[in-house]
């Protein structure tokens, strides 16, 4: 594979030998056990998605970083992107109330490994065993304000609970301005009924980092109570 190519093009577009494609397994096979190996034990979690692109400053910031620790202090590990802005935010807010911290970071070119607030960081070339990771070790994903990667993760599981692929799995909008027009947009499927009347019932939206963790709290127990 040529130098700086991302693991995901060269699969997707790279040469197709033999060689090449055992080479892929074994790595895909190696993400995927680091991955149950790391986490097989780990407890009440939630996934934390948003834009690496909100600095220090930013109002949602702050509040990705309030929501980490109201985790946190329920009890709860938090698992990220590993990366900044957002991801960064909600692993400090862990970590600074003395929870697990969780980041699940991808090899880009170019781009910055985990932020300063992991303690525990999975790496990863391929997005989706990535993203298998961030999903089997949640109870629940804790939607921030973010772009087509927050938007790829929410929507990819609203289809899986749509069809039966999950099972009571919250789904929580936090920065509830943010998210009205998509919000509506979900409606308007309603209305044009390309889906059910009940599938906006998926989504829970707030500002409140505490309302988030009640809405999800009985997850957790059940997750305590599974393991």
């Amino acid at each position: 594979m040529p130098r700086n190519v991302p693991f995901d093009m060269d699969l997707l577009q790279g040469e197709r030998t033999i060689d090449a494609d055992r080479e892929r397994l074994d790595q895909i096979q190696y993400e995927f056990t680091q991955g149950f190996e790391a986490l097989r034990d780990l407890g009440p979690c939630v996934t934390v998605f948003g834009s690496a692109r909100f600095a220090e400053d930013h109002p949602y910031y702050q509040l990705a970083r309030a929501t980490g620790a109201a985790f946190g202090r329920a009890g709860a590990a938090v698992m990220t992107g590993g990366g900044p802005g957002i991801m960064e935010a909600a692993n400090r807010g862990a970590y600074e109330v003395g929870a697990r911290s969780i980041g699940c970071t991808i090899e880009l070119p170019h781009e910055q490994s985990g932020n300063p607030y992991v303690d525990t960081e999975l790496r990863f070339r391929y997005f989706f065993s990535r993203k298998v990771m961030l999903t089997r070790y949640a109870q629940a994903y804790i939607l921030m304000p973010g772009g087509f990667g927050t938007l790829d993760e929410m929507f990819e599981t609203a289809t899986l609970i749509q069809t039966g692929k999950m099972i009571d799995f919250p789904l929580v909008l936090m920065g509830t301005e943010f998210w009205t027009p998509l919000t509506e947009f979900v409606n308007r499927l309603v209305a044009e009924h390309t889906i059910d009347d009940s599938d906006p019932e998926y989504f829970f939206a707030t500002d409140d980092p505490e309302a988030a963790v009640e809405h999800v709290r009985g997850r957790f127990r059940r997750a305590g109570a599974a393991s």
